[in-house]
C-alpha cells in the first residue's frame, strides 16, 4: 500500500478511504499486502483529481463509478452500432 500511495502522491488513509467507499478493493498477497491492479491506481489517482479541487471523497467515488458506468454504455453501444464484420 505504501508503495502505491507514494506512486499516487497521496497517504495509505487515502487509500483506505477509497476502499471503505468500495471504489477499490485491491487484491491481497499471501502475506497480507494490499496489491492494487493499474485499473484500481487509474480509479485512485482520479479519486485525487476530484479530492484536490475540492469535491469531498465520497462524492468523487461516486462520480468515478458514474464515469466508468457511461463509458462501458457507450463502449457497448460504439460496438453495437459498428457492422458486422469491421
Amino acid at each position: 500500500m505504501g508503495a502505491a500511495a507514494e506512486m499516487l502522491g497521496v497517504s495509505p488513509a487515502f487509500l483506505r478511504a477509497l476502499g471503505a467507499a468500495k471504489l477499490i478493493e485491491p487484491m491481497r498477497s499471501s502475506g497480507g499486502h494490499r496489491r492494487f491492479s493499474r485499473y484500481q491506481l487509474r480509479l485512485a489517482a482520479r479519486a485525487r483529481e476530484l479530492v484536490d479541487q475540492g469535491t469531498p471523497v465520497e462524492a468523487a467515488c461516486r462520480i468515478i463509478v458514474l464515469e466508468d458506468q457511461l463509458a462501458e454504455a457507450l463502449r457497448i453501444n460504439n460496438a453495437r452500432d459498428r457492422p458486422a464484420g469491421h
